[in-house]
């Protein structure tokens, strides 16, 4: 069966141009699913409770440095790029103040969240061109097979047309979007996790002095 539909990428096959479509779209649903479940997965992602729980020991030991030290340390991962703030902003201060803490750490999350959100609805996007261009080419090959009805064997051609057009596009978008939701539920609970535990650590800097 795979030999036969790749078959439809031969430049004399007439379904060539919507399978070349295709194949680009899928290349760039695979670029964007690839950076995005990196950076989202590996790069952002952190055990929040546990790490809430080291920053919590530190901070109530008044070592500000290793708090400091371990949110740096933790690289691009997105919550520590939120305490890092907030701890610097409590470091320097005899007295913490609630508001510019909370200035902080808002301004770290608006930096922040952007770039958890970027591109991933690229996936969704190119899930229903991939459905739409494959049903551009399921019409040409119905086109195609009322234009040569009478001959049997282009009729035939133009039903593969029809089907292995849009067999292609679903092939791009099922994945697409399982992959959307996947990335797009992780990054939601990355940004619940920053809201939760930014509070928690605005109330152990303000309340502890």
């Amino acid at each position: 069966m795979l030999a036969q539909y790749f078959k439809n990428f031969s430049p004399d096959n007439p379904s060539s141009p919507f399978m070349y479509g295709l194949l680009i779209l899928l290349v760039f649903i695979l670029a964007i699913a690839i950076e995005r479940g990196y950076f989202i997965l590996i790069r952002s992602n952190i055990n929040a409770p546990r790490f809430m729980a080291e920053i919590r020991r530190l901070v109530n030991a008044d070592d500000f440095k290793r708090a400091l030290a371990l949110c740096r340390s933790a690289g691009h991962r997105a919550i520590p790029q939120v305490f890092v703030r907030a701890l610097e902003v409590a470091a320097e201060r005899e007295i913490v103040d609630f508001r510019a803490v909370q200035n902080s750490v808002d301004e770290a999350t608006l930096e922040i969240i952007p770039k958890l959100s970027k591109r991933t609805n690229y996936l969704a996007m190119l899930a229903n061109v991939s459905v739409l261009f494959g049903l551009m080419g399921t019409i040409y090959g119905l086109i195609y097979s009322f234009q040569h009805v009478a001959n049997t064997e282009e009729l035939g051609k133009g039903i593969a047309i029809a089907m292995n057009t849009t067999f292609g596009g679903l092939i791009n978008a099922i994945p697409s979007i399982l992959l959307y939701s996947i990335i797009n539920t992780k990054t939601n609970a990355i940004i619940d996790d920053i809201d939760e535990y930014s509070v928690k650590l605005i109330h152990l800097l303000t309340e502890r002095k």
